[in-house]
């Protein structure tokens, strides 16, 4: 299959590395990271050991694939679906935090699936990802239901030995991902801890009141998610990456915007709507965005 992974971030480098094992793979991202990866392949590291040679480039326009893989930040969104667009695709996956399958969907002509990865990955070096953690790829279409697009694509997956669902319950699945990461990535990003440190204390309430809320606006926008659900999620999520640092406390250690807005900050946006209240999500997206504007990350 014909890959292309457009954002050749953490994440993007190991998913396109591992892909890259048995299929023809472009990463799409920023140098120096591009020539590395260019001139020698990927080295993958930790849980992981690889390396393999996935082409790569700067240029995320006029491509075409079966499979484009989209590992940008939340915020890139919109430019990362333009750049697209410019390109043919009989398939479009998106491995994003947040709610962004709608507005990738709204820009491209080709069916966008939703997906979730809990593979721990790390940024060491340009050329080199570490694998902090083997998790699972989970996908399908986004509305629910089955698609022969999620089908192809898991058996891609799975073909090239990541662990991989296609799952017909999406929505609820996209749902409990935010819950998991409104409980995880503020927390630890503004305690600067890594993720084992929510399994108890202060740090494993404030982050299940955040999932919590979380689980009440998915039931409010009409999506099955209990709270119980949510929190075992989490639990889940919790020990097992608890050795890992999440990717906003590795944004807010490299001084980059974080994703807030994706996270917190859409929970709150979609309780108003529902005349609900999110006070945990709200101060943590506060607190956040207090951080970004000290630091010069943020212009609104």
């Amino acid at each position: 299959m014909d890959v292309l992974v457009f954002g050749a971030g953490s994440l993007g480098t190991l998913v396109g590395a591992l892909l890259a094992r048995v299929h023809d793979v472009t990463l799409v991202g920023r140098e120096p990271h591009v020539s590395r990866v260019a001139e020698r392949g990927v080295r993958v590291s930790g849980a992981v050991e690889d390396r393999t040679r996935p082409d790569a480039t700067t240029d995320g326009t006029g491509h075409s694939a079966d499979l484009a893989v989209v590992t940008v930040k939340s915020f890139d969104t919109p430019p990362a679906a333009d750049a697209l667009a410019t390109g043919s695709f009989d398939a479009v996956l998106s491995l994003q935090n947040g709610l962004t399958e709608g507005e990738l969907a709204a820009r491209l002509d080709a069916p966008v699936l939703a997906g979730t990865a809990t593979y721990g990955a790390r940024l060491r070096d340009p050329g080199h990802v570490e694998c902090t953690g083997v998790g699972r790829v989970v996908l399908g279409a986004r509305r629910g239901g089955t698609d022969p697009h999620a089908e192809r694509a898991g058996k891609a997956f799975r073909d090239a030995g990541i662990e991989t669902l296609v799952a017909a319950d999406m929505p609820r699945r996209r749902w409990e991902k935010l819950a998991v990461n409104a409980g995880v990535n503020a927390v630890t990003a503004l305690a600067r801890v890594e993720n084992g440190a929510l399994a108890d204390g202060p740090g494993y309430e404030l982050a299940h009141r955040a999932a919590r809320e979380t689980a009440r606006v998915a039931r409010a926008e009409g999506v099955s998610l209990s709270n119980r659900r949510a929190r075992r999620a989490l639990d889940e999520v919790v020990a097992a990456t608890s050795a890992n640092r999440s990717s906003m406390l590795q944004d807010v250690d490299a001084g980059r915007r974080t994703e807030v807005e994706a996270i917190h900050g859409v929970v709150v946006e979609r309780a108003e709507t529902h005349r609900l209240a999110a006070p945990t999500n709200r101060t943590l997206a506060d607190l956040l965005r207090t951080w970004e504007r000290g630091r010069g990350v943020r212009s609104e």
